[in-house]
C-alpha cells in the first residue's frame, strides 16, 4: 500500500455530512476506475469491464470521522459545539482542533475548560467532563469577532488538528481518523490488488462503496446497499485496539497481529461460512490475522446485512490504537494484510463457496 494514499486520507477534513474533501481524495488516487457520488457524499468506483458477473461483491468503508460542529457563540467569543460521533470527553481538553467557515477557510481553535487556576478543590478532583461544560477559543474576545473576523458561523464542522506521519523505521502510521480512513485506503488497495496488479479474470462483480455519516448512525450505508444491491460486501474498519491496556494472550485487535476478521458486534452476527472461508484463504497464503469478539460497537455490516433477502458480511478490520481521539497509531503491514485478505478472498470465490456461504445448501 502506498503511504501517500493514507496519508492523503487521513489528513482529509471530513467530520460526518461533511465528506467532500474525503471524496476528492478517493478520486484523486482511483481516477483509473469509473467513479460516481450522490448528494450524500457517498462514492462508488467501477472497474469497467467488471460488469456483467451473476454475484456482486460490495466492498464499503466509511469516509466520515468522528467531528464536532458549532453550537453556539458565546459572548466572550467562544464556541459552544455538539459532537459529530462518540468521544471520550476527558480526552479533548487541550487539544487544538481546525474550524471550516462556510467561505472555505480553516480556523485553528483550542478545546478549553474552566483553567486549574480557578477551580475549586472539588472540581480538580472530579473527572466529570460534558460537552456542554467544554468550549472552543479561536483567539477571540466577542461574539462579533467571531462572526465578522474569523467568520465562523452556527453549523461550521470542526475536526481534531493532527497531521500525518510514518515511521519507516518501525512501520507505524501516526495521524488522525483511521477508523476508518484505514478502511478507505483498503478499498482502493483491494480493488488496485484484483485489477492492476493481476491479470487474472474475477469471478465476480467488485464495486467498492465508500459510505459517509456512518458515525451517526451507519446512514450513507443504508443508500450504499440500495444502490449496489450487493449479493455479498466485505466491510473494512479501522477497529479499535485493544493491545494497550490488555495482556497479549488476552488481546483481540493487536497492531501488528495482522488483519483482524470480526465474529460479531452490537450490529452484526458474522456469517460463519464466509469467515471461515476467509481464515482458510489467509492459512493457505500465510496472511496474518486474528479474530475478535466484540461485546460493543458497529460497522456498516450492520445496515448491508439487512438489505434485500440479506447480504452475508465479511467485517476486516485494521487495529488501530486510540480511534476517535485525536491521535491514531496503526501498522503499514496490518493494512496490507486486510488488502491482502479481501483480494484473495474475492479472487478464490467459486460458485461452491458462494452457495455454501449464502447457505443455500442447506436443504441440498
Amino acid at each position: 500500500m502506498k503511504i501517500d494514499l493514507i496519508r492523503d486520507l487521513s489528513n482529509a477534513f471530513g467530520p460526518s455530512g461533511f465528506e467532500e474533501d474525503v471524496v476528492r481524495v478517493v478520486a484523486k488516487h482511483a481516477a483509473h476506475y469509473e467513479l460516481c457520488h450522490d448528494a450524500m457524499h457517498n462514492i462508488y468506483i467501477r472497474k469497467s469491464g467488471n460488469e456483467g458477473h451473476d454475484i456482486k461483491v460490495q466492498l464499503d468503508a466509511h469516509l466520515d470521522e468522528c467531528g464536532f460542529m458549532v453550537q453556539c457563540i458565546n459572548d466572550n467569543g467562544t464556541l459552544s459545539v455538539l459532537t459529530l460521533g462518540g468521544f471520550q470527553m476527558t480526552n479533548l481538553p487541550a487539544h487544538s482542533v481546525l474550524i471550516r467557515t462556510r467561505s472555505g477557510k480553516i480556523r485553528r481553535g483550542i478545546i478549553v475548560a474552566k483553567p486549574v487556576h480557578f477551580m475549586t478543590a472539588e472540581e480538580k478532583a472530579s473527572s466529570n467532563v460534558s460537552i456542554e461544560t467544554l468550549a472552543i477559543d479561536v483567539g477571540a474576545t466577542n461574539r462579533e469577532e467571531v462572526e465578522q473576523v474569523f467568520g465562523i458561523s452556527l453549523g461550521d464542522p470542526i475536526v481534531p488538528d493532527v497531521q500525518f506521519d510514518y515511521d519507516e523505521e518501525n512501520g507505524v502510521c501516526f495521524g488522525k481518523a483511521f477508523d476508518n480512513r484505514a478502511g478507505c485506503a483498503c478499498v482502493i488497495d483491494t480493488m488496485d490488488k484484483i485489477f492492476v496488479e493481476s491479470n487474472a479474470a474475477t469471478p465476480v462483480t467488485v464495486i467498492g462503496a465508500l459510505a459517509a455519516q456512518e458515525e451517526v448512525g451507519m446512514r450513507g450505508a443504508k443508500v450504499t446497499a440500495q444502490v449496489v444491491a450487493p449479493d455479498l460486501a466485505i466491510v473494512f474498519e479501522g477497529s479499535p485496539s485493544d493491545d494497550f491496556f490488555i495482556s497479549a494472550s488476552m488481546a483481540q485487535g493487536r497492531m501488528k497481529g495482522g488483519a483482524q476478521i470480526r465474529l460479531c458486534d452490537n450490529s452484526y452476527v458474522s456469517n460463519p461460512a464466509f469467515y471461515s472461508f476467509a481464515e482458510q484463504v489467509a492459512k493457505e497464503l500465510n496472511i496474518p490475522y486474528q479474530e475478535t469478539v466484540r461485546r460493543g460497537g458497529s460497522t456498516n455490516a450492520g445496515v448491508i446485512s439487512l438489505t434485500g433477502k440479506a447480504v452475508p458480511v465479511l467485517v476486516i478490520g485494521v487495529p488501530s490504537r486510540y480511534v476517535h481521539s485525536h491521535y491514531n497509531f496503526c501498522a503499514k503491514a496490518d493494512l496490507e494484510a486486510a488488502s491482502d485478505l479481501a483480494a484473495a478472498v474475492i479472487q478464490r470465490l467459486t460458485p461452491d463457496v458462494i452457495h455454501h456461504i449464502l447457505r443455500q445448501d442447506i436443504l441440498d
